[in-house]
């Protein structure tokens, strides 16, 4: 072969094999982009075989506990391994002893101290016998006391409901079950009827020094911050129920962290309670309820209807304004009335034969009125700039209450004339959904589904979430900075907030 026929020979060996780089080269180079693409788009499942511990994770797949090798079948190893949480398992088979809420919602695991009867049934005049905390409501449940002191009862009916969720039927709708195991609980419920304390026990004895209700509380405090589950979480995920406004005064600043359910925010500073962190629970309404209504536009003679505390101080200053722009109305009621002397009989018949029930601002933005109101299928007229309502995020109240701003309404002639507006349509719809939405405004023992009880235990279900994300965020820095070894931080009672 001539030199020139060798070189021609490796210049075409030569090409060839630039060639087969080039291919092989662009090959892997698409390969690699089809990987870098699928990793990019839609997310997929992990084997948990490659992962350590993966038995753990297996028991978790598809949604349930059972503990289920990766072909389904039973794994005896699985059953027998400590890390399986048996008091997680042992809850949720608890809580499929009860029916669910209508939403299909799961039930509300709620921790209770075992308080001592001081802070609760005692202060009703219960006595116990031998070591035992709670009555035994299967026999006899104590009264409470009537009157006004029924406006803040709360307390009283969710600790009723939570001691008969033990007893209760399984068949019967719950939204909120007991626990004895705290680390499986969503909420750590706290049983100190802090209302009936204020209303009972704030004046002093000639023999203290200190009111029986700041007392209880100084107890409360010390109690509570003691506790595992308060050092576990810092309080965030207690409930502590402060539904009159002056109730808790003084532990109030000591155990902010906690849930607080009130009735409003009137007397709080922001950083110690506001919408997203509390629950606004309704006052239990004192006025008869409205059985059989079929009365309608016209045989509800009285247009609008106010009796109640003229005089008040704060945002209340509108009551003195709107009685001297409306007394002298023919078709108005607007007078001073108390619950003494038959006043709740007067009060019920005048709210049942009334088309619009005035709900204005008193001492704090909030007041029963608005719940006799509902009860009585008597439309209200909320004027109350900073009130906030009970399980707003799910109810529209625009449907059955007329708003005004307190600065409109204490025009002259404003008010009268916009409800005199209002037609026999627009009033019969409001008059109808009042109705509808009644019993979520019903206190009552037993709870029965859609009430005030399940209602505010549905209402506190939805903070959840957010507390847990607090406690998450509040451990990031745990290891050098722990929680537990914390004291509670006390904030000052401003001047505006303390009566």
């Amino acid at each position: 072969m001539s030199i020139m026929g060798e070189r021609n020979a490796s210049s075409i060996g030569h090409k060839k094999s630039l060639f087969y780089l080039f291919s092989i080269t662009s090959i892997l180079f698409i390969l690699s982009w089809l990987f870098v693409l699928r990793s990019t788009g839609h997310p997929y499942f992990i084997d948990h075989n490659l992962l350590p511990n993966h038995k753990l994770f297996s028991t978790f797949h598809g949604g349930n506990l059972a503990t289920r090798s990766r072909n389904g079948n039973n794994d005896p190893s699985i059953a027998a391994n400590p890390v399986i949480l048996e008091d997680q398992v042992a809850a949720l088979r608890g809580s499929n002893m009860v029916k669910a809420n209508p939403d299909n919602k799961a039930v509300l695991k709620v921790f209770m101290y075992d308080l001592p009867p001081e802070f609760h049934f005692e202060l009703l005049d219960w006595k116990p016998e031998g070591k035992g905390v709670w009555p035994d409501i299967r026999t006899k449940v104590p009264e409470y006391p009537g009157g006004l002191n029924l406006q803040h009862s709360i307390e009283y009916w969710l600790t009723l409901d939570l001691l008969a969720s033990e007893f209760a039927d399984p068949s019967i709708a719950r939204s909120a079950i007991r626990v004895h195991n705290s680390s499986v609980a969503d909420v750590v419920f706290v049983p100190f009827f802090s209302s009936l304390s204020y209303n009972r026990y704030s004046r002093l004895k000639p023999h203290q020094k200190g009111s029986t209700n700041k007392l209880l509380q100084q107890k409360l405090v010390k109690f509570l911050v003691a506790q595992e589950e308060w050092k576990r979480s810092g309080g965030r995920d207690h409930i502590v129920l402060a539904h009159h406004p002056n109730s808790l005064l003084d532990a109030r600043m000591k155990l902010w962290p906690a849930t607080f359910i009130l009735s409003d925010f009137g007397r709080y500073p922001p950083n110690v309670a506001n919408v997203d962190k509390d629950v606004i629970a309704p006052y239990k309404h004192v006025i008869r309820t409205f059985v059989n209504d079929s009365s309608d536009f016209d045989s509800r003679p009285t247009l609008l209807y106010f009796q109640g505390a003229i005089y008040r101080k704060d945002g209340g200053f509108a009551r003195q304004e709107l009685f001297y722009l409306l007394k002298d109305e023919k078709d108005v009621h607007f007078s001073f009335g108390t619950v003494l002397k038959d006043g709740i009989r007067r009060a019920t018949q005048g709210m049942h034969s009334s088309k619009f029930c005035l709900n204005i601002a008193g001492d704090t933005p909030s007041s029963n009125r608005l719940f006799d109101a509902i009860a009585s299928h008597c439309v209200p007229v909320i004027i109350s700039d900073d009130i906030e309502l009970p399980y707003e995020d799910v109810l529209d109240y625009s449907e059955f209450c007329v708003f005004v701003r307190t600065s409109d309404a204490v025009k002259e002639k404003f008010l009268i004339n916009l409800i005199r507006s209002i037609g026999r349509d627009d009033w019969t719809r409001m008059w109808a959904r009042l109705k509808e939405v009644e019993n979520l405004f019903e206190f009552q023992y037993p709870s029965k589904e859609g009430d005030a009880v399940q209602m505010i235990w549905q209402a506190v279900a939805r903070k959840v979430p957010a507390i847990r994300m607090k406690i998450h965020k509040s451990r990031r820095f745990s290891r050098y900075n722990p929680l537990r070894n914390r004291k509670p931080r006390s904030l000052p009672i401003p001047i505006n907030f303390s009566k």
